[in-house]
């Protein structure tokens, strides 16, 4: 079965919080209010990157301000229930990830949102493979180690995981790879490598630019790339397959979405917006430097995208044996 994956990011100093209402206006329909982006997860991860991202090269189309505002926090529940809550017309848009679009349905007995019937989609927007990283002082040094160590030692080794999304991933290696550690969740893809590089937990998955930086400082020490090809940000790393777990490939994706209320008007005009920004030469540059691919498709395209995510993961908690939340 073909097995892909999920969660959250980091990508420190790339971005920065301000700025955004300072650029030039260059396009057709500015207006007094500004365009809001909700981000379900802290300032750094990678779910906010992209957002501040896309958020300036919007107002560079636009002429309106665009301000990033995070929400992190209750599996996205809370960024959820605020563009939910406010008013559907056309200024407030979601910019969620695998975990809020896709893995939560699959993971969660009861959901306060529908990921598909409330929300109208924009685009996908990029989409990045996790790496498997492992505390400094582990008494392995590479998957096949860890693998070895895990199936001597069930139930003792754990893994973080900063979202639900990270942690079906987990649990996904956990069935890939016949072990039985023990999940710890964290707020954000942040907190739980923090957590690693301290020694807290035994190993986690993150996408590549959490991991980065941390393993150049000597913090952490990446195993596997879950990819079926190296990262060229990180040319050293092998594939899950070559480490040792052939098939293995877990991936992060972040899309745009505004609420299934917005006048159809209002949200074709967004997405034309940002299905364009996502095939700007200048985007698929952005992503490159981060390890990551942008995905290009428009709404009817990340709606079945979106589908075939939780269906995915439906079949991974069924096969995992994992507990419903």
């Amino acid at each position: 079965m073909h097995r892909r994956s999920m969660g959250p990011w980091l990508a420190a100093g790339l971005m920065a919080a301000t700025g955004l209402a300072a650029l030039p206006a260059m396009a057709q329909e500015p207006s007094g209010r500004p365009i809001r982006f909700v981000v379900p997860f802290g300032p750094g991860s990678g779910t906010d990157t992209s957002a501040r991202y896309f958020a300036r090269k919007l107002q560079e189309r636009t002429g309106q301000a665009v301000i990033v505002e995070n929400k992190p926090g209750a599996n996205g529940f809370l960024a959820v229930k605020q563009v939910l809550a406010a008013p559907a017309e056309g200024h407030t848009v979601f910019i969620g990830s695998n975990s809020t679009l896709a893995v939560n349905a699959a993971l969660f007995r009861e959901l306060p949102y529908d990921p598909l019937k409330d929300f109208a989609p924009l685009t996908m927007m990029m989409r990045s493979p996790a790496m498997l990283a492992i505390k400094p002082q582990a008494p392995y040094a590479d998957l096949k180690g860890l693998m070895a160590y895990a199936a001597a030692n069930p139930g003792k080794v754990n893994f973080g995981a900063g979202s639900a999304g990270y942690q079906l991933m987990g649990e996904l290696f956990n069935d890939s790879a016949r072990l039985a550690t023990v999940h710890v969740p964290f707020k954000g893809a942040g907190e739980a490598m923090t957590a690693l590089a301290s020694g807290t937990v035994d190993y986690a998955f993150a996408e590549v630019t959490a991991v980065q930086e941390l393993a150049k400082g000597g913090r952490v020490k990446v195993l596997a790339v879950a990819s079926d090809k190296r990262v060229a940000t990180s040319p050293e790393v092998p594939t899950a397959s070559e480490a040792g777990l052939p098939g293995f490939e877990a991936y992060t994706w972040v899309g745009a979405m505004v609420s299934a209320k917005t006048p159809a008007a209002e949200t074709a005009k967004l997405a034309e917006h940002f299905t364009a920004i996502s095939r700007l030469e200048e985007t698929q540059q952005f992503y490159a430097r981060l390890g990551a691919t942008p995905m290009t498709g428009g709404p009817a395209q990340m709606h079945e995208f979106q589908k075939n995510e939780i269906a995915l993961w439906k079949r991974i908690v069924v096969q995992a044996k994992v507990p419903l939340q």
